[in-house]
């Protein structure tokens, strides 16, 4: 059977697909694609990060897979490429991707490190638990889990509690491993705390 998004309906004129459209949004975020001088270090990152397999590769292009799209990460051979920027500036912040559950961040936290591939960043944002990483081109990468359901999400921000707090607070990955396994609950254990005294939002960030 097509896919009723490539079905062609009887009256598709230019204004009914436009009024079609109106109302669409897309059905995924598909992949997103790196320039790198660097290919083959680039690639096993990756690799490891995610625990992806090559769908394509030849001496100019890489595709990436971890899940049943044919590519989430796309990584294109461009030699003499300048070096990610040390300051803030406008591009990309960081790519993020998301952990069914606690366990699984943390369990990958602990794959990783095993590698020694260690985060710059760990923090609970309050919507998420994020663990930032930086590949070997300079890239930040947002391994997160997600804290709340969105109408808890709603309900956090409307009690003005990310208002007050918008980047969140460090943890210490290693010290939610021992909550975790001595039993305290997922829930206890993401729970946002207050600023440690004397603190601003902007004493949490990581760059």
């Amino acid at each position: 059977m097509a896919d009723a998004h490539l079905t062609r309906l009887p009256d598709d004129t230019a204004d009914t697909l436009l009024a079609r459209a109106a109302k669409l949004s897309p059905t995924k975020f598909a992949h997103v694609v790196c320039l790198t001088s660097q290919l083959e270090i680039m690639r096993d990152w990756y690799v490891a990060v995610l625990n992806a397999t090559v769908s394509f590769e030849n001496d100019r292009l890489c595709f990436l897979r971890y899940d049943d799209e044919h590519h989430r990460i796309g990584l294109i051979r461009f030699d003499d490429l300048q070096p990610m920027p040390t300051a803030p500036t406008a591009v990309v912040d960081h790519f993020a991707f998301t952990y069914h559950g606690l366990p699984e961040l943390l369990g990958t936290y602990l794959r990783l490190k095993a590698l020694a591939i260690e985060p710059f960043w760990t923090i609970n944002h309050g919507p998420t638990t994020s663990i930032y990483y930086k590949d070997p081109d300079g890239h930040k990468i947002e391994l997160q889990v997600d804290n709340f359901t969105n109408e808890e999400c709603d309900a956090f921000f409307a009690a003005g509690k990310y208002k007050e707090n918008p980047i969140g607070v460090i943890f210490e990955p290693e010290a939610w491993i021992r909550r975790y396994a001595d039993g305290e609950t997922v829930a206890s254990i993401t729970s946002r705390p207050p600023l440690p005294p004397g603190m601003t939002p902007h004493d949490m960030i990581r760059f």
